[in-house]
């Protein structure tokens, strides 16, 4: 996606002249939504419309500080990955919201299909110097770009060049697009640190759209509203 912050939030970017991120439809456009996955989102839209904030539980996961979600694609701050591995294990933290996905790269079965996560239950392989790591049992509470619990994605992760990584993810949900598409990511390796996101500490963000939304409320119903948390 593109940038919503200006230069002063953001690290220098790297461009290779591309017109989509997306190599798969060759048109480098993302597939249309089934006729169930319209049905979906235009309900989603009709209460988010008409139930904005009604609580905090009607607020996006970012913005209650829960996950940015996988997969991390969007452009903005805190956008640094770190990758570390082990013989058994790759763990990719993402400095946005400073998640971790734990990968293991054992024969260990996946997780019970009623067994389910904001971040979906990775397993990684690898074929040849390819990183392959297919995620699944993703919470219905997940959300990318509307697509929850039938969610799968298939990652590869390839060097190709001495400070750089291919990250390609294939993103397949037939409940939702009418077909798999996918993204192709270059990563620059990088000598800065990883910060720590403290994504609830100073969250004015909540507690102004609530306390907004409850000024709304009070207006239209010809009242006033008053906030017994301001002296």
């Amino acid at each position: 996606e593109t940038g919503n912050y200006n230069q002063f939030w953001i690290v220098e970017r790297t461009f290779d002249d591309r017109t989509s991120l997306i190599v798969d439809p060759a048109d480098g456009k993302i597939p249309a939504l089934t006729e169930a996955g319209q049905r979906r989102m235009d309900a989603r839209a009709a209460h988010e419309a008409a139930h904005p904030a009604d609580s905090y539980t009607d607020r996006i996961n970012s913005d209650r500080c829960i996950t940015f979600g996988v997969p991390f694609i969007q452009a903005g701050y805190n956008g640094y990955f770190q990758i570390v591995q082990n013989a058994d294990h790759v763990v990719v933290l993402q400095e946005m919201a400073h998640e971790a996905r734990i990968i293991p790269l054992d024969d260990r079965p996946q997780l019970d299909d009623n067994v389910r996560q904001w971040m979906g239950e990775p397993r990684g392989r690898w074929e040849d110097d390819v990183l392959v790591v297919e995620t699944s049992n993703f919470s219905a509470k997940s959300n990318f770009r509307g697509s929850n619990e039938n969610l799968h994605l298939t990652e590869r992760f390839q060097r190709v060049g001495p400070e750089t990584l291919q990250w390609d993810v294939t993103v397949n949900d037939p409940t939702h697009w009418t077909q798999p598409w996918t993204v192709s990511i270059l990563m620059a390796k990088s000598a800065e640190p990883i910060f720590e996101y403290a994504c609830h500490e100073g969250n004015y963000a909540m507690e102004g759209i609530l306390r907004g939304h409850r000024l709304l409320e009070a207006e239209a119903a010809g009242e006033t509203y008053v906030d017994d948390r301001v002296n």
